[in-house]
């Protein structure tokens, strides 16, 4: 089997100039190595329980699923404002020119569960942030948040100092 990193395919200039993207289209077309990612995050969950895995919109969907799923626990979407059709809670965080916010529905797991919110990148830190804050404030147990990628660079894991983390790929 490959290194993961050979699975992830650098963007320059998306989507803005400066930047570059990276982008985890070829290792979730491979079975293989989407397979072995998942080995992988269930090794860094050894032992702990879940009861619940968030997913943040949208490409943190793909694995929270399949761990949840392997998990034998629930899916819970955190999504963007208006894209939830019930009831739902939100928690607004900075961006670098402005805010954001992400809504979860007020139902989607009972006080004191154990919850792994997953995304695909740890960059600056301020969407998982955000979405621990919801967690939280509803009365629910973060266990772990997990990350494909994560962009050391960016110093993301400092804003979310007291939270296990684990990421399978550093850049």
């Amino acid at each position: 089997m490959k290194d993961l990193k050979e699975f992830v395919r650098d963007i320059p200039d998306f989507p803005k100039e400066g930047v570059v993207y990276k982008d985890i289209s070829p290792l979730l077309q491979d079975p293989e190595a989407m397979h072995r990612a998942v080995e992988l995050f269930l090794e860094k969950l050894d032992g702990i329980k879940i009861d619940k895995v968030i997913g943040i919109e949208a490409r943190g969907f793909f694995f929270a699923t399949l761990l949840a799923e392997k998990l034998n626990a629930g899916f819970i979407p955190l999504r963007k404002p208006g894209k939830l059709p019930y009831k739902t809670i939100k928690e607004e965080y900075a961006l670098e020119y402005g805010t954001d916010s992400l809504e979860i529905h007020e139902d989607a797991f009972e006080r004191g569960e154990k919850i792994l919110i997953h995304d695909d990148v740890l960059a600056t830190g301020g969407t998982a942030l955000a979405a621990c804050k919801l967690v939280e404030r509803m009365g629910g147990e973060i266990a772990q948040c997990d990350f494909l990628v994560e962009l050391e660079f960016l110093n993301g894991r400092e804003k979310l100092k007291g939270y296990q983390i684990e990421s399978l790929l550093k850049y």
